[in-house]
């Protein structure tokens, strides 16, 4: 018998219409969290790890064509953009020259399927939330859709639970806030809900390259997929080498128990560790979430556990409205999809460039996209062309938001292809064609403007250009 909070849970999640393979998976994490389940991770259970850098890999051009021919394309595109004021899919924020993330991805799918000859489908997990904009966005592009593959397909959802009881969350208020994305490790559940992990495999596709709608760096590069055909793992993450920025997040080690690579996030991370953690000299990867998988690996592996790949648990406590302290407390059940790099024997890791990650979290990530730093060519693929990357740090109270953001911006990002850091405190708006060179930082207790043509050079003044 089970407990009734998962009973509940479980009718909840079937009266919703729920697939039944998203809520047997929900179930086993439930069983989890009874048993008292935290997914930690402590320091003391795991080694750094190192790794092969792809810049010494030789890879065949005949291999890497054939590769990217057997290749799928599934970008995560259920995020809202929320923390920066948005209502609907992130991936619809302009980046450049009109083009949004959504165009920009669907022109680099295009140009590879000229270049190589490839099918190349390109799918997006949406949530129910991102699905209708998303797809309308994409109308526009004709030849983008694969005769018999479906260009989206839906993340599932699942019950918050009442941290008090594990009981599933009334919210009459507003029913919505009852859900919650199972987090991105949802995505081998709903491949194979949705039957579309074996359709794949009888169209003849060998891999899936799977990354971020958020990351233009993300491309599927024909190195990388040569690289990952060559390799025979049956599971591979790309690694980038953790800075400053990045001592909050998670990072890969080794277990000691079993040699096998885990993927730490912060989240399951004991308090003590937390030294540990932002030590980059012992761990130096983190994940840029671009995965490689082996189609027939992972349907081996999913029918093995009957459906439940069986990632590390992410204990997610928060507040049934996340803007709202006073709403009850609530836990969210997650998973992490490269977590399930430890599910698969001869899983690897491949160290490549900064410019394969190139994440926009924040107004200051959008800032730096907008500007000069890329260049972004015929194939639409980034090209840092700054020799290195400014740090930026926007005042909150006035860049957080997209639509304040965009006011301060009016005529377009400042240069800041010699820029090494832009701090700004208080509320600046900028005029067209300001450079930004070196350290600069801003500071006004009442509104101001840059003056178009400035020149920002860490003087503490502008100068004319």
């Amino acid at each position: 018998m089970g407990s009734p909070g998962l009973h509940k849970a479980r009718d909840k999640m079937i009266a919703a219409g729920v697939d039944e393979v998203a809520i047997e998976t929900f179930a086993h994490y439930y069983r989890l969290l009874e048993h008292g389940e935290t997914g930690m991770v402590p320091e003391a259970t795991i080694d750094p790890v190192d790794m092969p850098s792809l810049a010494d890999v030789d890879v065949d051009p005949e291999v890497a064509s054939e590769a990217i021919r057997h290749t799928a394309v599934i970008k995560l595109n259920g995020g809202l953009g929320t923390s920066m004021g948005m209502e609907r899919a992130k991936s619809l924020l302009c980046v450049r020259r009109g083009l949004s993330f959504l165009d920009i991805i669907a022109r680099q799918v295009l140009h590879l399927r000229e270049e190589h000859d490839a099918t190349l489908p390109l799918m997006f997990m949406n949530s129910f939330r991102t699905s209708a904009d998303t797809m309308a966005a994409l109308a526009r592009y004709d030849a983008l859709p694969v005769d018999g593959l479906p260009l989206e397909f839906l993340q599932n959802k699942e019950p918050k639970l009442l941290a008090k009881n594990l009981a599933p969350v009334s919210y009459p208020k507003d029913p919505d806030l009852e859900w919650c994305p199972p987090g991105h490790g949802d995505v081998y559940t709903a491949l194979r809900g949705t039957g579309l992990l074996d359709l794949l495999i009888e169209r003849g596709f060998k891999h899936v390259f799977i990354s971020n709608s958020d990351n233009l760096g993300a491309v599927p590069d024909p190195r990388v997929a040569g690289w990952f055909a060559a390799s025979g793992a049956p599971f591979a993450i790309e690694a980038v080498r953790r800075t400053a920025s990045d001592r909050k997040g998670g990072h890969f080690a080794r277990r000691k128990s079993d040699g096998r690579i885990v993927l730490r996030e912060t989240a399951q991370t004991p308090p003590e560790d937390a030294e540990a953690l932002a030590d980059l000299d012992r761990h130096k990867f983190c994940s840029t979430n671009n995965l490689w998988f082996d189609l027939d690996a992972m349907k081996q592996a999913l029918d093995l556990r009957q459906g439940i790949l069986g990632l590390p648990l992410i204990k997610n406590t928060k507040h049934v409205d996340p803007g709202d302290t006073s709403t009850p407390e609530v836990i969210q059940v997650e998973t992490a999809m490269g977590a399930a790099i430890e599910v698969f024997d001869g899983a690897a890791l491949i160290e490549v460039g900064r410019d394969r990650f190139v994440p926009v979290k924040t107004t200051n990530d959008l800032l730096v996209l907008r500007s000069d730093v890329y260049a972004v060519g015929t194939d639409f693929v980034l090209d840092q062309v700054a020799a290195e990357l400014p740090f930026i740090d926007l005042d909150s109270s006035y860049y957080k938001l997209v639509g304040e953001f965009d006011k301060r911006f009016p005529e377009g990002a400042p240069s800041l292809a010699n820029a090494t850091s832009l701090r700004i405190e208080g509320d600046f708006t900028f005029g067209r064609d300001v450079q930004v060179r070196g350290d600069v930082a801003l500071d006004s207790a009442s509104a101001a403007r840059v003056d178009p043509g400035a020149v920002l050079d860490g003087s503490g003044s502008p100068s004319p250009a």
